[in-house]
């Protein structure tokens, strides 16, 4: 795993917005009081969904917060690569998986579309809208190519597909995610092969279950009777 350390460039200083704040303290409360600091991940997550990644003076916060030492924040954030470090693009985030799967299915034509269209990788782009990474396996691999943009999947891209989404972020719009091969879930291409017939999943092939001597039954108004 590569070294991954703070920005360069930091800010003066950080402060919990009052829904991140409720939220964290949401977190906390899952945890007896002298075991909060298990709440260090879904913390820095909530900053990192309020501020777009994680700094310094937010690191220093949540050890405040959670009455921890900086620098095993610091250890957590830098160790899970989930936990942006540096500033990211304001309307996506484009993590282009790059694992052999991808790969052999055409991540690095989806790579050049990044480039092309955003600017080199791991920087923000000039409009200050977007990132794009090369990451490593995000378990979509039947639905290669794929990338995670922000917190949703898009998957059998191609470079069209890829183009047109970063456009449709472009100009403020949600584009769905999920596959563009019009593929349900992880189904074949053209749709399922087995297990096709409607009766395994309407109820019709159920059998009704009997009824056990002596067992209570329900009333019409939904009550358990003896």
């Amino acid at each position: 795993m590569s070294a991954r350390r703070l920005a360069k460039i930091q800010p003066e200083s950080f402060a919990f917005s009052k829904e991140t704040m409720k939220k964290a303290q949401w977190w906390i409360a899952k945890y007896p009081d002298d075991r909060r600091q298990s709440a260090v991940i879904p913390v820095l997550w909530l900053v990192q969904k309020q501020e777009g990644w994680v700094s310094e003076p937010a690191i220093r916060a949540i050890g405040d917060l959670l009455g921890m030492p900086y620098i095993r924040v610091l250890e957590v954030a830098t160790f899970y690569t989930m936990f942006q470090l540096e500033p990211v693009g304001t309307s996506a985030l484009i993590q282009v998986c790059g694992t052999t799967p991808c790969m052999l299915r055409g991540a690095g034509e989806l790579m050049k579309v990044c480039e092309k269209h955003i600017g080199p990788r791991d920087t923000v782009s000039k409009d200050g809208k977007f990132t794009w990474q090369e990451v490593e396996c995000l378990g979509a691999c039947v639905n290669a190519p794929m990338a995670q943009i922000n917190d949703y999947y898009y998957e059998d891209l191609t470079p069209e597909s890829l183009k047109a989404i970063i456009e449709d972020f472009a100009a403020g719009k949600a584009p769905r995610a999920g596959s563009y091969a019009g593929r349900h879930s992880s189904e074949p291409e053209g749709g399922a092969l087995t297990l096709s017939d409607p009766a395994l999943y309407d109820g019709s092939a159920a059998r009704p279950i009997k009824t056990l001597p002596n067992a209570p039954q329900k009333s019409a108004r939904g009550k358990v009777e003896a």
